[in-house]
């Protein structure tokens, strides 16, 4: 019979592909094939089953991915997750910048800075606030410190074009996460339309999303858009579709329902340009209700729970634990924190008793003293404060004039807060980190780099041995 060769290849959207060449003298397939007899060609096809499979398990085996209720290493080994969420960065917020009481969501803040120093400026500030915030750095550091994971909240009108900043501001921080050993999750913070109707996700006061096809459509999009650019990338660990959708108000009660069937769209469509990477899915009211997820659950996910200021007790997460038993899948707690130090560390001791990983809320926000930095008010902040909290519209200019500050102290507290949110300027908390227990936690990170222990240095020690390092390696 004349030699056939057959090859197993990747294709484009990450699938795999059979390839037929032939040797000397060698015919088409079909009619190779057609001269095996049936016991051989029952052989030929388990073998090409077999080949095909293998290959699909060696892909999967670079990317983080869910096996039962484990999460599992591109290297076969069960990861505890211990990170970080790059909260107001790509999505700032009112509250970490001491506005929220009159500067809530980012469209908020948009329109006060606009206000104060005009949309020309306002728009090369947040450019540069973005490019700032976070650098290679702040990664550095997170790993020195003995993170080995960061949660990215984002905004979806980032991420419209392929070219759109977004990508370049998420690709940088994806190669400094590459370098230092990080896994990186990226967190659908603001949806179009909105998911919550509330500040967080940006939204118009009512969550929208779950009203217009439009939106949903452009959620989709978005989603397919970020699963197509990663797609080959393993330092992403997964994709968390929604933040915290619909949060417990009586009145989107409603919504609850429409939850499920929106995730289910989203994974199909991701899936089709990208079958490798855990898609991760948030519960409803805060997430904190996983009654939502009904039916037979898709591959790869990782359930994801929220709880702050909660009774750091068993009772507090057993519903989360029985779902994972239940249905022998991995779950995550992907926020919480905002408290003081002692339920941080009573609340990590019983996440770890019960193999669960966690990215506390925030690594840096303003005068921070529940998070890892923190930067000091700029100048002349208080005065934009003030002004954040003074009653009125537009059509009430003429009324809001003596609370308004000076053209030229706005400008300099907007210049002196693009320095304060950089790494050098920045405030560390050994407390917080110590109350995280990771100078005492030995679990390498992806690169296997060190962490501090306590039996060596202490936490304030190790923080600083980090700082001083990242500046030798600088120099």
């Amino acid at each position: 019979m004349p030699p056939l060769h057959c090859a197993c290849s990747q294709s484009d959207n990450s699938g795999y592909k059979i390839n037929f060449r032939k040797g000397p003298g060698s015919r088409k397939p079909k009619d190779v094939l057609a001269r095996f007899s049936a016991p051989l060609k029952m052989l030929f096809s388990l073998y090409l089953f077999v080949c095909t499979c293998s290959l699909g398990a060696e892909a999967r085996s670079k990317f983080v991915h869910a096996d039962g209720k484990q999460i599992i290493d591109g290297n076969g080994n069960p990861l505890l997750l211990r990170g970080t969420n790059l909260g107001n960065w790509l999505v700032p917020e009112g509250y970490m910048l001491m506005l929220d009481r009159g500067a809530a969501s980012p469209r908020e803040l948009e329109r006060l800075f606009n206000e104060l120093i005009g949309p020309s400026d306002a728009d090369v500030f947040w450019r540069e606030y973005r490019k700032r915030y976070i650098t290679r750095e702040d990664i550095r550091f997170l790993r020195k410190a003995g993170f080995n994971s960061i949660r990215i909240p984002m905004h979806y009108k980032l991420f419209l074009s392929d070219n759109s900043e977004g990508f370049e501001l998420l690709d940088q921080v994806v190669g400094w996460a590459r370098d230092e050993g990080l896994w990186v999750i990226i967190d659908m913070h603001c949806a179009p339309g909105g998911q919550t109707g509330t500040n967080i996700d940006d939204s118009w006061g009512y969550p929208w999303l779950f009203e217009s096809q439009r939106d949903q459509d452009l959620t989709v999009e978005v989603w397919r858009r970020i699963a197509l650019h990663y797609r080959k990338e393993p330092t992403v660990l997964g994709y968390d579709l929604l933040n915290e959708p619909v949060p417990p108000f009586s009145q989107f009660a409603r919504y609850n329902g429409a939850i499920d069937p929106l995730y289910r769209r989203l994974i199909t469509e991701i899936r089709k340009v990208d079958g490798q990477h855990m898609v991760i899915l948030e519960g409803s009211q805060w997430d904190g209700n996983f009654d939502i997820f009904t039916g037979p659950l898709p591959e790869n996910i990782l359930y994801e729970f929220h709880k702050y200021w909660t009774a750091p007790t068993r009772a507090t997460i057993q519903q989360y634990i029985d779902f994972r038993d239940k249905n022998n899948v991995p779950i995550w707690l992907g926020e919480s924190g905002e408290t003081d130090d002692k339920w941080i560390e009573s609340f990590v001791a019983l996440l770890k008793d019960n193999q669960i990983g966690w990215s506390f809320w925030p690594y840096k926000k303003m005068v921070n003293r529940s998070g890892i930095t923190s930067f000091a008010k700029p100048e002349y902040w208080d005065e934009i404060i003030a002004y954040a909290e003074f009653p009125g519209t537009s059509a009430a200019a003429e009324k809001r004039l003596p609370a308004r500050p000076s053209l030229e102290h706005s400008r300099r507290a907007f210049q002196d807060l693009l320095e304060q949110i950089g790494f050098d300027h920045c405030r560390f908390n050994p407390a917080y980190i110590r109350a995280l227990g990771l100078e005492e936690d030995s679990s390498p990170t992806r690169s296997a780099a060190r962490t501090y222990r306590q039996s060596s240095l202490s936490a304030s020690d190790a923080l600083h041995a980090a700082y001083q390092q990242i500046r030798r390696d600088e120099r």
